[in-house]
């Protein structure tokens, strides 16, 4: 399930990590498996925290005419989210499921992630999923298992070292 970062990612030393320090053991790529159950996990999340932001909204929104609501309503449904994901991962570098499936996102480097490359990442990962999954299904072709909306952002998925 887990794979061993291939060589070039550690600077073809073992003995360093993503960060040029001396590493205590090697970065290693989530898996597949991993990734999968971590999304199914932050899909729940996001349907329960969605359907209560939604409920805000139309209870304050009510007023509006039905078209221009429908229209407000997907975009604060898509700003939230994004703020729910820019502030995890620029805080932590992990959404709640991706601690408990012991996930984090880095930067090629194994730096945490800035605002501007946060958002960079959710924004490549809307387009994925809005290209009916293509950049999520890009993880069956690429050679180190990551996402096409990672491989564009400069980011990875790692395995939490405790």
């Amino acid at each position: 399930m887990c794979r061993r970062t291939p060589a070039p990612l550690r600077r073809n030393n073992p003995s360093v990590n993503l960060n040029g320090a001396p590493a205590t053991a090697p970065v290693v790529l989530a898996g597949f498996a991993r990734r999968a159950g971590s999304m199914l996990y932050e899909a729940l999340l996001l349907t329960a925290l969605l359907f209560v932001f939604t409920w805000v909204f139309l209870f304050v929104g009510r007023l509006l005419e039905p078209t221009l609501a429908r229209h407000l309503l997907q975009a604060w449904l898509l700003v939230l989210t994004g703020i729910y994901f820019v502030y995890c991962w620029t805080r932590s570098g992990q959404t709640l499921p991706m601690k408990t499936w012991r996930i984090r996102v880095v930067t090629r480097t194994g730096l945490p992630l800035s605002n501007a490359l946060a958002l960079r990442r959710y924004l490549l990962a809307l387009l994925s999923l809005g290209a009916c999954g293509l950049g999520f299904v890009w993880v069956l072709f690429d050679r180190e298992r990551q996402f096409l909306h990672d491989r564009l952002a400069g980011t990875r998925l790692v395995l939490r070292n405790d």
